[in-house]
Parts: structure tokens; C-alpha cells; sequence
């Protein structure tokens, strides 16, 4: 009986099953292709959307089907409830910060960016995120740190190599 109760509560205990794992990451990062590493990335992402909530996962969807659509305030609206239910889960408040930072909102941006990465330190599109508020608050070195740890998580990410070479060349005083 007692064996039973132990291993019971040690069940109560145990991570979580759903996010990305270790190995997806350890996969990104020794990707030798752009098209592996984009696979990767993608199941990464797919992982992300996953809260552990099957309440959250509907808003969220809903809220990614509003912001794909055009409707930036239906998105943001169902963002700020998922997040209401399940206020660790990192995705939505990224997916909250692109909202923010596309309005030009950047304390909010930078608000919901470092609570993302707060809550999911590996999470290269809000390293990225990061470095775009940065970037447009005219913080070009820290831009580039951000930058730099999104390609540390995933070394072939265009949209952060990008970035990372345009603020590069402009520190050099090349013409971008």
C-alpha cells in the first residue's frame, strides 16, 4: 500500500508533458541545413503551442486564427485571456508581444517579451522579439546580444541572422 501511495504522489510531481524537449533544441542547434533546421524550428513551435490547458489551447488558436486574419484587437482580446488562464504559458505572451510591438508599443512589448523569455529562457523567436524592440528603442548593442542568443538556440534563423548582419554592417558604417 505504502509503495503505491509513494509512487502516486512521485506521479504528482513529474514535469510536464508537453512543450518542447532538450533534444528538439540540441536538434536545432546541430542542424546542418536550413530545411532541417526549419523542421526542427517548426516542431519546436508546435510544441509551443501547447499550455497544458485545453481551455487555453482553444483561445489560443482562436487568437492565432484573429492575428492570421488581420484582426490585431480580436487577437490581442483572446491573447490577454489566455494568458488570464494560464499565466505561464510563454507562447502567449510572445505571441501578445508581436501585437505590441507591431502597434509600436514597445513598454508593453518589452514587457510581455521578457516575461516570455522569463518563463522559457530558449525561446528563440522572443530572443528575436527582444531584439526588435531593442533594435526600434535605438538600442542597437543590445539588439544584437538578443540577436545573438536567438542564433546561440538556432544558428540558422534568417530572420535573426538577418538582423544581426544589418546592425553589424550599420556599426561598421557600412550602408545597409
Amino acid at each position: 500500500m505504502w509503495t503505491s501511495l509513494v509512487f502516486s504522489s512521485f506521479l504528482l510531481v513529474q514535469a510536464p508533458d508537453f512543450g518542447p524537449s532538450q533534444g528538439m533544441f540540441d536538434e536545432l542547434r546541430s542542424a546542418e541545413t536550413q530545411e532541417e533546421a526549419g523542421k526542427v524550428a517548426k516542431d519546436i513551435w508546435d510544441a509551443w503551442m501547447e499550455s497544458g490547458s485545453a481551455a487555453a489551447d482553444l483561445v489560443m488558436a482562436r487568437a492565432v486564427e484573429a492575428q492570421a486574419q488581420g484582426n490585431p484587437a480580436l487577437a490581442r482580446a483572446l491573447y490577454d485571456r489566455v494568458i488570464a488562464i494560464q499565466p505561464g504559458y510563454a507562447e502567449a505572451w510572445n505571441r501578445r508581444a508581436t501585437l505590441f510591438l507591431a502597434d509600436e508599443n514597445y513598454p508593453e512589448a518589452l514587457r510581455d517579451v521578457n516575461e516570455a523569455l522569463r518563463l522559457e529562457p530558449r525561446h528563440f523567436r522572443a530572443w528575436a522579439g527582444l531584439g526588435a524592440v531593442l533594435e526600434s528603442l535605438g538600442a542597437q548593442e543590445e539588439a544584437m546580444t538578443a540577436y545573438r542568443r536567438a542564433l546561440d538556440l538556432y544558428p540558422l534563423f534568417p530572420a535573426a541572422r538577418r538582423a544581426l548582419d544589418q546592425l553589424e554592417q550599420a556599426a561598421e558604417g557600412h550602408p545597409v
